[in-house]
């Protein structure tokens, strides 16, 4: 089992069917001052599997810093239903919401783990945006 896809979004959504859409991808945001908390950010992964790995996997979250302190972490789960007939790959997307907190500017991770075992890194970079009332 492994992550294919793994970003940051404005908004995502899976719909009936299974299928992934993804609106805004970024790695970059700039607040106004720091601290700061970035709102409704959207985590999405696709995951891919084999029949052998049907059913429900663990999926656990680690938001850190580049001195490695976390500032946020979660749980959740990935379920690979029953494929239709011939088919070997599994796929089971997911989409988790955070309320992101900027302590300070710089680089951060997003650190992806599936039954314990690390899988991707998705980068967040805040920095601040220019005064643009300054002269």
């Amino acid at each position: 089992m492994h992550i294919d896809f793994a970003a940051l979004a404005d908004y995502a959504l899976i719909d009936q069917h299974g299928k992934l859409s993804v609106l805004g991808m970024f790695q970059n945001v700039w607040v106004p001052a720091f601290p700061a908390i970035h709102p409704r950010t959207y985590l999405v992964l696709r995951v891919r599997g084999s029949r052998t790995e049907i059913g429900n996997h663990k999926i656990a979250i680690r938001f850190v810093d580049e001195r490695g302190v976390e500032h946020l972490g979660g749980e959740g789960t990935v379920e690979f239903g029953e494929p239709p007939a011939g088919v070997t790959q599994l796929e089971a997307g997911a989409v988790l919401v955070f309320d992101v907190p900027l302590p300070h500017p710089g680089s951060y991770w997003f650190e992806i783990a599936i039954d314990g075992a690390p899988e991707a890194r998705v980068a967040l970079v805040a920095g601040q945006a220019p005064d643009v009332h300054s002269h």
